[in-house]
């Protein structure tokens, strides 16, 4: 499942609901049925889920998917199914089901295949033929005001997914080479280190924050890593001081996403944990919920026990927003996080 909160788009006609939803997600949707949450004429959220297999009832995930949306604060919903008929309708059904059991009103109910859309409410032929009714994204003005605010749809979720691939080829043979002068680095880094700044952790966690701290000025400087400081920085950051402490430092800012994105996709597999981990909170603090929801599998599926990750596809998956959590993580006692109070700003 995806959820994602994005800037505020006005409505009015389900045409521009339609144009709006790839925004919402970061990408077009297809075999899928997305439930958006409105408050007023305003949207707030979407939740987006695959189809399920004709053989599977849907009841289940519509549940689900309703809880995610009253999580919002929402005050109504509309469905969008994306697909065909004998695909949509039953998901759809059992969703608009859900979300009114929920105290939810469900103010439409699409179905789109192809370039038609068709309303499972609406029985008027002026306005709902049943041929049903041609939509043009690009020429509606939704799609003009996202793009004018910066917003993105990628043509489908592998788009996305392609977004936190590794690197391959020779930029991959460099990272696996950097890597390896790394880890010799680390070794002599300890080799180095006087005994009490080894069983206090010190030697490391000052690198560490060295390397976390340039690597975030570069950052803000346009400045891309070079292999040998990707490398050194993900070998660092298996030491968890040291990643709870690029952890603290990093929001949803676009220099956040934008660094641990490419520290990620340069990343090899087996040192690559914190920065996957690390991209996928700063998205979600972001409201990009489709990207940290790729940069989450992408982490599990390399490292299914990671508890920072683990930990943020249940807030992913339960539909948690980021301003039920804002000002976290705070960082105390080593490998202790909690909560921080909010401050008057709300965020850091």
């Amino acid at each position: 499942m995806t959820s994602t909160e994005r800037a505020k788009l006005a409505v009015r006609s389900p045409a521009d609901l339609i144009a709006a939803v790839p925004y919402l997600l970061g990408f077009h949707p297809a075999d899928s049925v997305v439930a958006v949450a409105l408050r007023g004429r305003q949207i707030i959220f979407a939740a987006r889920a695959d189809l399920p297999a004709p053989s599977t009832d849907p009841v289940e995930q519509a549940r689900h998917l309703a809880g995610v949306i009253l999580r919002q604060g929402a005050e109504a919903a509309t469905v969008v199914g994306y697909g065909p008929p004998e695909r949509v309708t039953p998901s759809v059904d059992a969703l608009r089901v859900a979300l009114a059991g929920a105290g939810l009103e469900v103010l439409d109910a699409l179905r789109v295949t192809g370039d038609r859309w068709w309303s499972y409410l609406c029985a008027e032929a002026d306005c709902c033929p049943p041929e049903g009714r041609r939509h043009d994204a690009t020429a509606n003005q939704v799609t003009a005001s996202a793009v004018f605010a910066g917003q993105v749809a990628l043509p489908d979720r592998a788009a996305l997914v392609a977004q936190v691939a590794p690197v391959s080829g020779d930029a991959r043979t460099a990272a696996t080479a950097a890597t390896a002068r790394a880890r010799l680095r680390l070794t002599e880094l300890v080799g180095q280190a006087s005994a009490s700044d080894l069983l206090g952790g010190r030697a490391l966690r000052s690198a560490g924050v060295a390397a976390v701290r340039e690597a975030q000025r570069a950052q803000g400087r346009g400045v891309r890593l070079d292999d040998d400081e990707v490398a050194w920085l993900t070998v660092l950051m298996t030491h968890l001081p040291v990643r709870d402490h690029a952890w603290e430092r990093t929001d949803g800012r676009d220099r956040d996403i934008a660094l641990w994105t490419d520290v990620l996709r340069r990343a090899e597999p087996e040192v690559s944990a914190a920065p996957g981990a690390l991209l996928a909170f700063a998205a979600w603090r972001a409201g990009q919920g489709a990207l940290a929801a790729v940069a989450i599998e992408r982490t599990l599926s390399l490292h299914p026990d990671y508890s920072l990750a683990v930990l943020l596809d249940d807030l992913l998956r339960r539909g948690v927003p980021p301003s039920e959590l804002d000002g976290w993580p705070s960082v105390g006692l080593p490998g202790v996080i909690r909560p921080r109070k909010r401050s008057r700003r709300g965020r850091r």
